[in-house]
């Protein structure tokens, strides 16, 4: 498994056809085995025009002094070039043109290869970029990185999703740093491809970078799969903290007593391609050998948020702490951060476990609570705008929350009566709940903006309500907001949902964007309605001149 990346079924065949024997299978129904082919099928025809596309990458490397220029300028070879596959992607529009015979198959853009435009022209995604190949655990290629070398923005490009790629799951460097990371017994995580590239020609060989997402629980996973000892690396300024602190939280259901993970802070001045470029690989390893272990980190976040010479400061602390420890599984390491945290806030242990037990068995109470619930309507389909993980701003189907008739609102509101979430609100709030700071950042432009339609209520009152709590993490909305309520409710369902699809690397640019988005449409709509209605006076003609100048603004 390890050498091949196959996973325990594959390996278990690929044994038993060695000895002659057949492993037992499950029936699958004919409309199953349709279904597995078409599955197989398509996922061949990705890899084959990504494989394509990459031997184009690789020749135009071999042809482009100013590609090669840059790649010497980060202290790259030509032998760590070849190991990961590095490619460049020329200049031309629609240089893939050269290898497709049919630059308009739909495929391409699937892909992610190819964009179309709305007026129907299309055009290579990827220009003027080092080209790095994505590779998933069992050798396959399935999808792109690109790094743009002279000025334009994004500065790092990726595939989209498609059916053989997903951010949130894969890991830059896995594939190609495997023996590296079994000869070491450690993996180090890194924030970017060309960390993991500059610090394998340095002899790192044991780096693996997250694909422009937070990472997630499915990258821990495949990180324990493939290491006991994992270290992240992040800038040591407050971006990097924070990021480190989403990791950990991450990380707490994984703990266990065996393995072990630390962070990593460099100097602010410092990534880790730069720092290993300018200090050498020893220098790199003894910062590593100094990373803080998980436990430490933990305690040295929390102590450093709370003044803990107060009895106040000392109960705001264990406030935060109660949700990250319970989220811990029964352990040594649990205990033993539990005997520490005891000490921090001026507990014994036995008052501290106490406090936990109640905290755990009303959180306990308020799952079985939302599980009595009736199941709510089926979602429909929203119209999603590529590239952006927001529907329609407009798109009224409900959501998977609806509270009971009686239920009210909570400490923040008096509100009364079921009501009804859309996908694009809930979207959003969950973007707010997994991004707090977020809702000190809106501005009364974008709460106007909110108030165009009455699905955003519930938006509005979220960001009242977190506001109003200064809660810092979701758990501790969940506690403040009252058992039975409309928030409670809606809050926790938030913590049943799955945040890996919502992981992204710019919370604020993302808010932002969606409600530019909303606007927008708004806009439009208002617009088509003046149109509509002959643009008659003098006040609908300066309302459509208006229109027209913000709707410029916005594009």
């Amino acid at each position: 498994m390890e050498h091949t990346g196959a996973s325990f079924p594959e390996a278990v065949r690929s044994l038993a056809a060695n000895v002659g024997m057949v492993v037992p299978e499950e029936q699958r129904s004919p409309q199953q085995q349709v279904r597995a082919r078409e599955q197989k099928a398509e996922i061949n025809r990705h890899q084959q025009v990504l494989e394509k596309a990459q031997v184009r990458y690789l020749a135009l490397l071999r042809e482009s002094q100013e590609a090669i220029g840059y790649l010497k300028q980060r202290g790259v070879t030509g032998k760590t070039a070849k190991l990961f596959g590095l490619g460049w992607s020329g200049h031309d529009r629609s240089g893939l043109k050269q290898v497709f015979d049919n630059y308009d198959d739909p495929l391409l853009t699937e892909a992610g290869l190819v964009i179309e435009s709305d007026d129907g022209r299309r055009y290579d995604r990827f220009r003027e970029r080092i080209m790095f190949p994505i590779i998933n655990a069992k050798g396959n290629l399935i999808g792109f990185g690109g790094r743009i070398i002279g000025k334009g923005e994004p500065k790092y490009l990726n595939s989209p999703e498609t059916p053989v790629f997903n951010k949130g799951l894969e890991l830059y460097g896995l594939w190609e740093n495997r023996q590296g990371i079994r000869q070491e017994g450690c993996v180090l995580v890194v924030e970017g491809y060309m960390d993991v590239v500059g610090l394998a020609q340095q002899g790192i060989g044991f780096a693996v970078a997250t694909l422009g997402t937070a990472t997630t629980p499915t990258h821990i996973q495949k990180l324990l799969r493939t290491s006991d000892r994992i270290v992240f690396s992040f800038d040591g300024d407050g971006a990097g903290r924070r990021a480190a602190w989403k990791a950990l939280n991450v990380c707490l259901p994984f703990l266990r007593d065996d393995i072990s993970l630390r962070f990593l802070f460099l100097p602010n001045e410092h990534d880790p391609d730069s720092f290993v470029r300018d200090l050498g690989s020893d220098a790199f390893r003894k910062e590593l050998a100094q990373a803080r272990v998980l436990s430490t980190f933990l305690l040295e976040e929390l102590a450093s948020r709370h003044n803990l010479n107060e009895a106040e400061g000392r109960a705001a602390c264990l406030h935060e702490a109660r949700p990250l420890i319970s989220a811990i599984p029964a352990s040594g390491i649990r205990t033993q951060i539990e005997n520490d945290l005891a000490k921090l806030v001026s507990l014994t242990s036995a008052e501290l476990l106490a406090d936990l037990a109640r905290f755990e068995e009303a959180a306990q109470k308020r799952q079985e609570w939302q599980k009595s619930l009736p199941e709510a309507p089926a979602k429909t389909q929203g119209g999603a705008q590529e590239g952006s993980p927001f529907g329609s701003p407009f798109d009224t189907a409900p959501a998977s929350f609806e509270p009971k008739p009686s239920a009210r609102y909570g400490r923040a509101g008096g509100r009364r009566g079921g009501r009804q979430v859309t996908p694009l609100a809930r979207r959003l709030i969950k973007l707010l709940a997994s991004n707090l700071e977020l809702v000190h950042k809106i501005t009364d432009q974008q709460l106007e903006v909110l108030g165009f339609s009455p699905q955003f209520a519930y938006v509005r009152e979220f960001i009242a309500f977190a506001q109003t709590t200064q809660a810092t993490h979701l758990a501790a909305l969940i506690q403040r907001a009252e058992p039975g309520s409309e928030i409670a409710n809606m809050l926790t369902g938030l913590t049943i949902d799955s945040f890996d699809e919502d992981a992204l690397p710019d919370p604020v640019a993302e808010w932002n964007d969606a409600l530019r988005k909303i606007e927008f449409e708004r806009l439009n709509q208002d617009k088509e309605n003046l149109v509509a209605g002959g643009l008659k006076s003098a006040a609908d003609r300066e309302r459509y001149k208006a229109i027209n100048a913000r709707i410029r603004l916005l594009k």
